[in-house]
């Protein structure tokens, strides 16, 4: 135990620095995780469009499956860490594993040959490979070290939300540099400097995982200077369940472990998973990925809200956190839209001139987290100057704001579309003015939501629910793969088609029937001969296709709206006499 004196020590200097060194060694080791994944996603689409021969709607739909699963294997981290290994050890694997991603996407694209019609197995077959050690390894890092931020600090610390947005602008700083940085080595217009690219980003995760192995020990501790993310204490197997210091940091409480009871729900909760994995695969025409994903959201949720040991009043906490993580859905369903249609947006019907310069499509993605780490300070100061005044708008609220702000981007970049040929390239403006107001909605949403999590969770579920809120994140981006893949035929198809002689623009229109040979000759350039539909609406245009995420985020918005404030009342504790 720590004398006084050393308390005292600790005190002062958290005092004098306003914020524990430990958020700087995870606002480091986060800011060069975020690089490297920010890196790779603003070159994945143009790499499989342009290197692997993809269309767009296989482009879509592998980077939806993607970062989906990004985003659902922190269930498997968050139990790991919660059960077996602590925070420290689940980073250190998870940036290893996902270094080694990058690496084999640099190994697949040093396989690229110019003019190639054929993509070779071996290149595929790395291609997948760093997917999926990407999809891994973010699942044990990115859930423990979100988590271990609040733990830095004494409970109902009041800088806890700022040190969130902090850690959150760690984040952006390195997702601002990554798409520069990979963008200008990988996305020259020459596919076979796409590895270049990859190798910065696989670099960039290493420096990530240094920082934080060598530092962690020093900095990376309580407010009382003990150690955060070690291996968690268990309970003897045979012992009554021990009620848990719910107090204690996250990672350095005894966790109960109620394995019997847990052992007797594992036959129904896989049979259940099963059904309603079934169930969905159906519905979904054998999307086995967004199936999985979505069964997940669903049978999460009912895996904790079962465990014995949760108190009435943690268990309305918890309802709080899942239903905003149902609108979380929509929100990334739109939001994810920039490492997919709108990176296709951006390289075909965007005027990227700027004098004698092209500016490369994987550039913009750089706009959200530059407006982020500009107006991340303003949104904070902006949430401290409400709260004095008890005018602040509560996180349930703030979410609603920020979903329809979504859709007021999307209106903005639809009203820039309407009525533009599919051949005339629209101004930067709309496409930048739509990321500014993104960025706007973000800042009302995501940090927010992180420290929501932070402060509603059981301390003993502490990371789990943190890969319950990341699960949310992972439906939303299955969406929006989904959602991309109704990008309807632009420059890019029409010329392919040209290239063989075929007319699609007339075809799509219906002013030209395609004979048989002509639709066999689309389908064997992967092209479509009718306009993609959502919802019974056909999609003619751009307009058509961005009006689309008006809509869903406009609902969503509203219908949280209605209910924010029963929300709000469930957060709170109850008045005491």
């Amino acid at each position: 135990m720590q004398t006084t004196s050393a308390v005292q020590e600790q005190s002062a200097q958290t005092t004098q620095t306003s914020h524990p060194k430990g958020l700087y060694v995870l606002f480091a080791t986060e800011m060069w995780e975020r690089f490297s994944y920010y890196g790779m996603r603003a070159l994945l689409s143009l790499y499989m469009l342009k290197a692997l021969l993809m269309n767009k709607e296989m482009s879509s739909l592998i980077y939806g499956n993607y970062t989906s699963l990004v985003y659902l294997t922190p269930l498997l981290g968050g139990y790991m860490a919660d059960r077996y290994w602590g925070n420290r050890r689940s980073i250190l694997v998870g940036g290893l594993l996902m270094a080694a991603g990058q690496f084999s996407l640099f190994f697949s694209a040093s396989m690229y040959s110019a003019n190639q019609t054929e993509v070779p197995s071996a290149q595929l077959l790395l291609f997948f490979l760093g997917l999926g050690c990407l999809i891994f390894g973010n699942g044990f890092f990115k859930p423990n070290i979100s988590s271990m931020v609040g733990s830095l600090y004494p409970k109902d610390d009041s800088r806890i939300d700022a040190a969130y947005t902090i850690f959150y602008m760690g984040i952006n700083l390195g997702a601002f540099f990554s798409p520069l940085v990979c963008g200008t080595l990988g996305d020259t217009g020459n596919p076979a400097d796409f590895k270049w690219g990859f190798l910065a980003a696989g670099i960039g995760m290493l420096v990530g995982s240094l920082t934080f192995e060598l530092l962690k020990n020093k900095y990376v501790v309580t407010a009382e200077g003990a150690p955060l993310g070690a291996k968690p204490e268990r309970t003897v197997e045979h012992s009554p369940v021990v009620p848990v210091q719910t107090d204690s940091p996250v990672r350095t409480e005894a966790i109960a472990q109620p394995a019997k009871s847990f052992a007797s729900k594992l036959p129904m909760l896989i049979g259940l998973f099963a059904v309603v994995y079934a169930a969905i695969a159906w519905l979904m025409d054998r999307d086995w990925i967004g199936a999985l994903v979505f069964s997940a959201m669903i049978v999460a949720p009912i895996t904790i809200l079962t465990d014995p040991t949760l108190t009435a009043r943690e268990k309305q906490k918890i309802y709080v956190i899942f239903i905003l993580s149902f609108f979380v859905i929509f929100f990334w369903g739109t939001f994810e839209q920039a490492g997919a249609s709108l990176t296709f947006f951006a390289d075909e019907q965007t005027d990227r001139t700027l004098g004698s310069y092209v500016v490369p499509a994987s550039y913009f993605q750089s706009a959200n987290a530059l407006f982020i780490i500009v107006f991340a300070p303003i949104f904070a100061v902006l949430w401290t100057f409400l709260g004095k005044r008890g005018a602040e708008p509560s996180s349930p609220l703030k979410m609603a704001i920020s979903l329809m702000l979504m859709a007021v981007g999307y209106l903005i970049i639809a009203f820039g579309v309407k009525g533009v040929d599919a051949s005339t390239k629209v101004s930067m403006f709309w496409l930048i003015t739509m990321y500014m107001v993104h960025t706007f909605a973000e800042l009302c949403l995501s940090p927010i939501g992180l420290a929501l999590v932070n402060k509603l969770a059981p301390a003993r579920f502490a990371s789990l629910l943190m890969a319950v809120w990341f699960l949310a994140t992972a439906a939303g981006n299955k969406l929006a793969g989904v959602l991309s893949g109704l990008y309807p035929p632009g420059p890019g198809e029409f010329s392919k088609a040209a290239k063989e002689g075929i007319n699609l623009p007339n075809i799509l229109n219906g002013t030209t029937q395609a004979t048989a040979d002509v639709t066999a000759k689309l389908s064997s350039l992967e092209l479509t001969s009718h306009w993609p539909t959502f919802l019974g609406f056909q999609i003619t245009s751009l307009y058509d296709f961005f009006m689309i995420f008006v809509g869903l985020s406009a609902v969503a918005s509203l219908i949280l709206f209605v209910i924010y404030k029963r929300l709000f009342t469930m957060m709170q504790e109850p008045a005491t006499a």
